[in-house]
């Protein structure tokens, strides 16, 4: 019987995140657990969108991050985005593939909106689609395409793609209709994906990560969603950075086509 190991390096391993604009978000955290793992970081960021949002954008985040990265020891590269864009996932992956082979996968960038059915519409229902779920889509085939191209495939390496959920399919997210509707498409695609490519040693999970502070909760929401919370505290962005780097690792390798809740016990009421 084979020795089991549990090996989380990714030294040597190039990865793509989507959505690292907030130095606080859960995007930054995920590159900064793979970069600590040893893997280099090509990650995307749009501010355009960020200043939009009721909290605000963080301008120098992406530069911060990027030499924050550096610091680590990884090669890392910011590139400005926009997923909304049906020609970008393609150029993303050109940007990644200067640095070399990119074997992870990470689609963490989301368009959000508070929307009910007081004031949904088309362009809503457009605009969440083409982020959420094409680009997820399209980044993760093409992906997927070059990896099958490849010589030798992912070169023995993990080939990992890894999507960001929510928690939609737990429970009604009353007034976001129209990013509900995107989060769970995105979810279809994850397993139907991952049966696909399973034949080039590519896995395709994705992850839930609750209710989580990265900055946008008002002290009311807070307030009200912590006692709900079975282990006594608030998502942190770094509790989903680590069960990224796990599905990214060699110590993930065995697990495909999952929808992984890491909520901390959240409790739906």
């Amino acid at each position: 019987m084979a020795e089991a190991r549990f090996d989380v390096d990714l030294t040597g391993r190039l990865a793509i995140v989507t959505g690292a604009s907030r130095g606080r978000g859960i995007g930054a955290a995920i590159c900064r657990a793979l970069a600590a793992q040893g893997a280099d970081v090509l990650f995307t960021h749009w501010r355009a969108y960020d200043r939009t949002q009721p909290h605000g954008g963080d301008e120098d985040g992406p530069v911060a991050l990027e030499a924050e990265l550096r610091g680590i020891g990884a090669r890392a590269v910011g590139v400005e985005a926009d997923l909304a864009r049906a020609e970008t996932p393609a150029r993303v992956l050109d940007a990644a593939e200067r640095l070399g082979p990119p074997v992870i996968l990470v689609n963490n960038a989301a368009h959000s909106t508070q929307e009910g059915y007081e004031t949904l519409d088309a362009a809503s229902l457009d605009a969440h689609h083409a982020v959420n779920v094409r680009a997820t889509a399209l980044l993760s085939v093409e992906f997927a395409r070059r990896v099958a191209a490849r010589p030798g495939g992912s070169n023995g390496r993990a080939g990992r793609i890894i999507n960001l959920s929510s928690g939609q399919g737990q429970g009604p997210m009353p007034g976001e209709l129209a990013y509900v509707a995107s989060k769970g498409a995105v979810e279809a695609l994850t397993r139907s994906l991952a049966a696909g490519v399973a034949p080039l040693g590519i896995t395709v999970n994705a992850i839930n990560p609750g209710p989580t502070d990265t900055g946008w909760m008002t002290d009311e929401l807070k307030a009200a969603l912590l006692p709900r919370m079975g282990l006594g505290r608030l998502g942190q962005p770094e509790d989903a950075a680590r069960l990224v780097v796990f599905l990214a690792s060699d110590a993930g390798a065995w697990i495909t086509g999952q929808v992984i809740h890491s909520e901390g016990g959240f409790l739906r009421g």
